[in-house]
């Protein structure tokens, strides 16, 4: 697999990562049995980066891969994880005592010394601009209980406020062929500072995976039902804020470019890594089919010009005027 490398981590991942977010909770049931096959179907293709939280599950994502990482020593894994959002939303909590408690239980639930990255998980937009908050995780380096930090973002704003931080080593922000704002200014400012890209929610919550209709429906536990309209997190968090039926219609204008060689979310993840800066991109999988397909992409053609210019129009047409302006 393709590696690209986190210049302020000193890393290399693989271009293709895992996002774990569904081995903890919000997208109906994963057995354990289930996640375990999905981490080493990944693993197995050339996954090396793994991205979770600690509120994924309430600390049940960290735990699986933390019994993947022992089962597993020599597989030369980086795991991102993300702290915050399982206290009040308030800029008042994001204190160095606070990290120090969020990071010790990261640090318990995945077996590991040291965090290799934490990123503060879409925190108040405050936070971004508060110089202590870094201060503070400036400390949790010195004190070796991470190893580097990022920011995961909602707004394209929140991330150009981070990246001018020096210690900063990454930004996680939604980018996929249905949310193109961060390649006006992001990714070119990421870029020049020497931060990474985790390109996450690649494909808009499965919708640009090309299997859902007007008949689709979703578990009562799966975030797809219970947050359509921001009702529990972000809405840009689900299908990437974009209405439901404007999505499908998108990808029915996409389908024609898919082809037959790679299926339409291969073609959408594709996508995501030929856009200059992505160092890589996290899509999720609930088997290891879907995640054996996933790492597959990192071994296909980039998308030719005129492919590129199709998904520039689709989204210019129909996506940009519900999207663009709100993050």
């Amino acid at each position: 697999m393709e590696q690209r490398t986190f210049p302020r981590m000193g890393r290399q991942v693989g271009v293709v990562g895992l996002g774990a977010w569904q081995l903890g909770a919000d997208w109906g049931t994963v057995t354990e049995d289930d996640a375990m096959a999905v981490l080493s179907a990944a693993v197995d293709a050339g996954v090396t980066f793994l991205d979770t939280a600690d509120v994924y599950g309430d600390g049940r994502s960290e735990q699986l891969i933390g019994r993947f990482l022992a089962a597993h020593p020599q597989a030369g894994l980086t795991v991102a994880t993300k702290m915050g959002r399982r206290v009040a939303q308030t800029p008042a909590a994001y204190t160095v005592d606070s990290f120090r408690q969020w990071t010790d239980r990261s640090r318990a639930n995945l077996g590991v010394d040291t965090l290799d990255l934490v990123q503060l998980h879409c925190p108040p937009t405050a936070v971004f601009a508060d110089g202590t908050v870094f201060d503070a995780l400036d400390t949790l380096v010195t004190e070796k209980r991470i190893a580097a930090y990022g920011v995961s973002v909602e707004t394209c704003d929140e991330a150009l406020t981070a990246i001018a931080r020096p210690g900063l080593a990454s930004v996680q922000i939604i980018l996929n062929a249905l949310r193109h704002k961060p390649l006006e200014r992001v990714l070119p400012a990421a870029s020049a500072a020497g931060v990474g890209i985790i390109a996450r929610v690649p494909l808009a919550s499965g919708l640009l995976s090309g299997r859902y209709d007007e008949r689709t429906t979703f578990a009562a536990d799966d975030h797809r039902s219970y947050n359509r309209h921001g009702e529990a997190f972000d809405v840009g968090e689900t299908f990437s804020g974009v209405d439901f039926s404007t999505g499908l219609a998108a990808v029915r204008r996409l389908a024609p470019l898919v082809g037959d060689d790679r299926t339409m979310a291969q073609f959408a993840l594709r996508w995501v890594l030929d856009q200059p800066g992505v160092t890589v991109v996290i899509p999720g999988a609930r088997d290891a089919a879907q995640a054996r397909g996933n790492a597959a992409v990192a071994g296909q053609s980039p998308l030719s010009a005129g492919e590129l210019a199709e998904v520039t129009a689709v989204y210019d047409e129909l996506i940009r005027p519900q999207v663009h302006h709100r993050w």
